[in-house]
């Protein structure tokens, strides 16, 4: 760096808000509850136990605790903290008295992300990686720093109901395509289906194909995952580019980028940064659990009645949004509360660890569930029932909330945090800590 931008480096720690390393420690955990499937699972068996991994005893209770508290709700405070992110670096630097290179440095840092996550997706092997979607969006987020929260709130907004909107077509096309698909089995003669009907009904076949992947498509899917590495490199990789194209364009924006506005706004009103009253805490836990986990049931019975029809499906997909945000809502002020009590302070900072690797501790979720799961490792892709991922999650978080705080009593940053900083700021940065003897 040069003079002028020499004293604009990385936060330090006292300049750190601890209630968003909590947040973000919380966050990060609870991503592994959703991705954990993936890891051990054909991609189809995300949302529907059907697919794979058991769908009824405790694999049915895990996936219904997960459908009500926890699909989408991480991701959603995650991507929220992401945008907190951006605004904590550049006001920083700004009261510092930066100038135009602030913007070349926060650019910088967003483009670095984009790079990790395309090698998160194709070399480290997992393309549920969301490293990518967050550079990309983050792309967007520089001009936002100074907006109202008002303003902030109502951009989220309308995102979000775009994001409803497309959902609501999508449903309507396809169960307009279900309709034909029933005309056409009253026909005894199927040369005497009308055009029409035949494509609504093939359109609905494709989907149902699609969704309910077949039993043979499911197996040659597990076995590629315990090829060796470069192999599975090659199998993942146009599920990579599937990903971080065609998904990131359209779910993405209404997904990701929503949140981050709406993480700015609420860092901006106080909200999660624990300086709200008890109070006004449990109203938000009251509210958002009440609304949130009332839609989420809703959900969750119209998939359960239906036996996870592909139909059940798609009519939950309607209110999804509604309810992981307002149970993202719930979850916040339930943190703060955590946050703003003297209890347990053990866990606490060790969640706060968390929060401070994020980073290095995201990616090695992939690093150890790829060496457990596919055929780098033990090739336990697709063997374990859905419930049983769980140990690994249970091992992987007692593992992180140990070694975090151990890390942190060294180091500064962890070590994947450190290379970003250093590749951001252009300059290498200290790693060490000093230890007083």
């Amino acid at each position: 760096m040069n003079d002028s931008t020499s004293q604009l480096g990385p936060v330090t720690g006292v300049e750190r808000i601890r209630s968003l390393d909590v947040l973000r420690g919380v966050a990060l955990l609870g991503i592994l509850l959703m991705n954990i499937t993936g890891f051990g699972l054909v991609f189809w068996a995300y949302g529907d136990p059907t697919i794979q991994g058991g769908s009824d005893g405790y694999n049915l209770y895990v996936w219904v605790m997960n459908n009500m508290f926890f699909e989408g709700t991480m991701r959603a405070m995650f991507s929220m903290l992401f945008g907190v992110g951006m605004v904590l670096m550049t006001s920083r630097m700004i009261k510092k008295g930066g100038g135009i290179e602030v913007a070349d440095i926060y650019y910088r840092r967003t483009i670095w992300l984009l790079i990790f996550g395309v090698i998160h997706g194709y070399i480290i092997l997992w393309a549920g990686d969301i490293l990518f979607a967050y550079g990309l969006y983050g792309l967007f987020l520089f001009p936002f720093r100074n907006t109202s929260p008002k303003k902030l709130i109502i951009a989220a907004g309308v995102l979000t109901l775009i994001g409803i909107s497309l959902a609501s077509y999508g449903y309507t096309k396809n169960m307009k395509h279900l309709e034909q698909y029933n005309l056409a089995q009253t026909y005894e003669n199927k040369t005497d289906i009308p055009q029409d009907i035949k494509a609504g009904q093939e359109a609905w076949e494709e989907l149902v194909t699609e969704l309910k992947t077949p039993e043979k498509e499911v197996q040659e899917n597990t076995a590629s995952m315990h090829q060796g590495y470069f192999d599975i490199v090659l199998y993942l990789a146009p599920v990579n580019r599937l990903m971080q194209s065609t998904f990131n364009y359209d779910y993405n924006p209404w997904d990701i980028l929503a949140m981050m506005l709406l993480g700015i706004a609420l860092y901006k009103l106080r909200v999660i940064t624990a300086e709200l009253s008890y109070k006004s805490y449990l109203i938000m836990m009251v509210v958002g659990y009440g609304i949130g986990l009332s839609v989420n049931y809703y959900e969750t019975m119209i998939i359960l009645k239906d036996n996870f029809s592909v139909a059940a499906f798609q009519k939950a997909g309607l209110t999804y949004a509604v309810g992981r945000i307002a149970v993202s809502f719930g979850h916040i002020g339930l943190v703060m509360i955590f946050c703003k009590l003297n209890i347990i302070l053990f866990l606490k900072n060790s969640l706060a660890a968390v929060g401070r690797m994020a980073l290095t501790n995201y990616i090695m979720h992939s690093v150890i569930c790829a060496i457990i799961f596919t055929g780098v490792g033990f090739s336990m892709f697709g063997k374990l029932q859905r419930y049983e991922l769980y140990y690994v999650v249970i091992s992987i978080w007692i593992f992180q909330l140990i070694v975090s705080p151990i890390w942190l009593k060294y180091y500064r940053f962890g070590p994947l945090e450190w290379m970003w900083r250093s590749l951001t700021y252009k300059q290498i940065q200290p790693f060490k800590r000093q230890i007083s003897s």
